[in-house]
Parts: structure tokens; C-alpha cells; sequence
């Protein structure tokens, strides 16, 4: 069976040359290309990322996470527009929940940043999460280099919330942001030490109004608490401060800090340190993924799935013991 090519696609070539002039259509049209499931995309693909490759990594990539109505979105806009201010052009990757019944996904982050996404050097992309590790989209870091190739020169990646996810993207960020709530009950129990761990700053959100004393409370909280975690290899720091969004403090206070860290990383050699580390693990994670394809796509594997899961039911045979078999079918194949 033919595979079915959509009529709108463009060449590579149109692809790699909109995006390097800043076209934010074909930026989204390429993009589109790397999310694809088409064979036929993704040869196109791997030339664009090829190609804009040597025009990528100029930005600074910030995580941005915190629990469920911590006022992710509404931070990010208030953020973007600061940054943009002093002359940054930012681009917005929102890694939406993808639901594990329908397939589908809310995409709403345009709609929750109305006054930042209309702004002519913003540029935001809601990605579904499909079944990749904790929701973080498969193709964030292809999407980010086309994003820095079209001149974007700070990224910010928004995840779902607190969970797994945080790891992937910590993964392939320069500086880890946690916003937190004051006045939510018990806040050092409300988050995961692994994720504190991870943090270079923690930002206490919606400072504002009756809010404010609370806010200074759990400040000096989160910053007791940091300090029982051993120093990061970055040699930083992590810093715990206030922010309210709505009336717009404190955000001038989170981009100088991030500079701060880029600066002391800059000139203790970190920095480069860390992305180079992040490009292996990068590598291995495509290698882990085409090896998973690989494996669940052959169709001597496929014949024996069904009746395996049937014996693994029936107690017939041990699950460890069907994923030998299969395992071991699969290296006859070649």
C-alpha cells in the first residue's frame, strides 16, 4: 500500500530556507515535518536538521514547570513580554497532556497567552506529549534548533506539570525554573525532592495581594530546604524568590538571575559541558527509540505478541519468559 503524501508539503530546501529567514509559517509548516509519522517526512526531516544545524544552539533553553495551577502560562506570558522588551526574541514550546483514551490533546497555550503570542518576536508551538517519557514531546529538541535557527535566542519549554516529564526536559535545558504556590497547605510536602534537586531557581508565584506574607514564608522555606541538597556540579547556587504576574514584579528579578547562572557557567566551562553531554544523551535516546520501532514493527514479532499475552494470562508462561522469546526471535531476524 502506497503511503499517502500530503499535497501541502514543500521541499527541503524551502523548509531550510523560510526557517533561517525567520519565516514563522514555514518555521510551523517545518516543524509539522519533524512531528510527522510519514516515512516520507521524516527523510525530509533529518536534511532540515542536517542543514540548519550549524546555525542552532544560540539561545539560552529554559525548563519551566510547577504543580497545576501554579499560573504557568500566565508567568510565561508575563515573562516572554519582559524579555522581549529588552530585545530577545522568544519562542514558547508548550508540551500539552496528550489523553492515553482519545489520542488527543488540549493545545490550548495560544489561547492562554492572547497578549504575548500576537507580539511579532514571540513565537509559541503547543506540542502534543504523546506516549513519550512523562509527556514531554519526542521531537522537543529537533523543534528547539529550528526555533534557534530562525533566530530565537531564549526557549522556553513549559511541561505538564510535576512529574516525570521534569527530567526530560531538565535534560535538555541550560536552566531549570520551579514555580511554586504559597498559602496551599504543607508546600515543602507538595513537591518531589528529585525536582528540588533539579532546580536552579524556584520562583514563588501570585505574590500579590493577601498573598504576600505567605509568599515571603514559603520563600524562606524553600530556601532552607535547598540547602540540605549537595552543591550542583554547575558550582550555582539555586535561588528562591517572589513573583507576581498579574502585577507584573518580580519578573525582572528571574531574568537577571537566569543571567547570572548563564554567566558563571559561561566562564566556569559548564555550560558548554552540559550541552555537549546532552547531545550523546540525545543520541542514545534516538537510538533507544528506532530500536523500539524497530522491534515492535517486524512481523515475525507482531505473529507472536497476541498469543504470548494469551499464555502470560493463562499462566502458561512467565512474562520474563516471553520477553526472552521474543527478544530472542528478534535477533534471528537478522
Amino acid at each position: 500500500m502506497k503511503e499517502y503524501k500530503p499535497k501541502s508539503r514543500l521541499s527541503a530546501q524551502a523548509y531550510i530556507n523560510g526557517t533561517l529567514k525567520g519565516d514563522r509559517v514555514i518555521l510551523s509548516r517545518a516543524i509539522t515535518i519533524i512531528e510527522s509519522h510519514l516515512e516520507s517526512d521524516k527523510a525530509v526531516a533529518k536534511d532540515v536538521i542536517q542543514a540548519i544545524l550549524p546555525h542552532s544552539g544560540n539561545s539560552i533553553r529554559i525548563g519551566i514547570t510547577g504543580v497545576p495551577g501554579v499560573g504557568k502560562s500566565t508567568f510565561i506570558e508575563a515573562f516572554g513580554k519582559h524579555l522581549i522588551s529588552q530585545g530577545h526574541k522568544v519562542a514558547v514550546l508548550s508540551i500539552d497532556p496528550t489523553s492515553q483514551r482519545s489520542k488527543g490533546s488540549i493545545l490550548g497555550d495560544k489561547t492562554r497567552m492572547d497578549e504575548l503570542s500576537i507580539l511579532e518576536n514571540a513565537y509559541i508551538r503547543p506540542s502534543a506529549s504523546g506516549n513519550t517519557l512523562g509527556g514531554v514531546a519526542n521531537k522537543t529538541g529537533e523543534t528547539m534548533l529550528l526555533c534557534e535557527a530562525a533566530g530565537y535566542d531564549v526557549i522556553l519549554v513549559e511541561t505538564v506539570g510535576v512529574g516525570q516529564s521534569e527530567t526530560a526536559v531538565h535534560g535538555m535545558t541550560d536552566f531549570f525554573l520551579l514555580l511554586m504556590l504559597a498559602g496551599a497547605g504543607d508546600e515543602l510536602q507538595g513537591i518531589k525532592k528529585g525536582i528540588m534537586e533539579m532546580a536552579d531557581m524556584v520562583v514563588i508565584n501570585k505574590a500579590d495581594g493577601d498573598n504576600i506574607k505567605k509568599s515571603e514564608l514559603a520563600r524562606l522555606q524553600y530556601q532552607n530546604a535547598l540547602h540540605i541538597f549537595p552543591q550542583s556540579e554547575s558550582g550555582w547556587t539555586p535561588v528562591v524568590t517572589k513573583a507576581s504576574s498579574t502585577k507584573n514584579t518580580g519578573i525582572d528579578v528571574v531574568w537577571d538571575t537566569i543571567l547570572k547562572y548563564k554567566h558563571l557557567v559561561t566562564e566556569n566551562g559548564y555550560f558548554i559541558k552540559n550541552r555537549n553531554h546532552q547531545k550523546i544523551q540525545w543520541m542514545y535516546t534516538n537510538i533507544n527509540d528506532a530500536l523500539k520501532h524497530l522491534f515492535y514493527d517486524s512481523k515475525d514479532i507482531k505473529s507472536q505478541l497476541t498469543s504470548l499475552e494469551k499464555d502470560i494470562i493463562s499462566s502458561a508462561i512467565s512474562p520474563v519468559k516471553a520477553a526472552e522469546l521474543l527478544i530472542e526471535k528478534f535477533r534471528e531476524s537478522f
